[in-house]
């Protein structure tokens, strides 16, 4: 008995290359899919532990919040006044002492511009008591104002600085000055200025 094969109808496959690629590229993706499952999970996790932190950090602060509404209210109750004026008069006596004149005209000089100088300078408390410093400068350019604002903004040592008001003179003065700035900043004392104390 003779049996004739057709190679031309039915070719030759090599199905052990074919699964080998094949299997290769389907474990590679089950391995990508099973690192992105786990990232996922991961970062799942991950948030849900930020969530609860911030969670209860929002009730800490509610809770100081309401022990600073209760200590507020008996600090205003007539027969506390005195005592709460006394605090208040500490506390900025203790601010105070903070202050260095030696610090202050320190960081000053790192960040003043060339060809700008400072005219008067006083310290104070600001509204929510804070260290406060207004300034005037003069100079003969816009540009070095704003420069000096740019640059108290990137200290540690001064926030929140604005300018407050400005004057030109296109006259100018004997000194060379033409422009004019009032300038306030909250100012915040270095640890070590903190720990001496004294207003130098």
């Amino acid at each position: 008995m003779q049996i004739n094969i057709n190679l031309a109808t039915h070719p030759y496959e090599d199905s052990s290359r074919f699964w080998t690629y094949w299997g290769t590229g389907l474990a590679l993706l089950g391995l990508a899919t099973a690192l992105l499952v786990f990232l996922a999970a991961t970062s799942f996790i991950n948030a849900s532990k930020d969530r609860a932190q911030m969670s209860k950090l929002r009730t800490e602060i509610a809770a100081y919040d309401q022990d600073k509404g209760r200590a507020e209210a008996i600090l205003n109750q007539p027969q506390n006044r005195t005592l709460r004026d006394r605090s208040r008069f500490l506390n900025e006596l203790f601010q105070r002492k903070a202050f260095s004149w030696t610090r202050v005209f320190e960081d000053l000089e790192r960040v003043m511009p060339a060809r700008l100088h400072i005219v008067s300078i006083h310290p104070g408390m600001s509204a929510d008591n804070n260290l406060e410093i207004k300034l005037v400068v003069a100079g003969d350019s816009r540009e070095q104002a704003l420069d000096l604002v740019r640059k108290m903004e990137g200290s540690r040592r001064f926030k929140q600085t604005q300018i407050e008001s400005e004057r030109s003179d296109v006259t100018a003065t004997n000194n060379g000055d033409r422009v004019q700035f009032d300038i306030s900043a909250l100012y915040v004392p270095s640890a070590e200025a903190t720990a001496s104390g004294g207003m130098n």
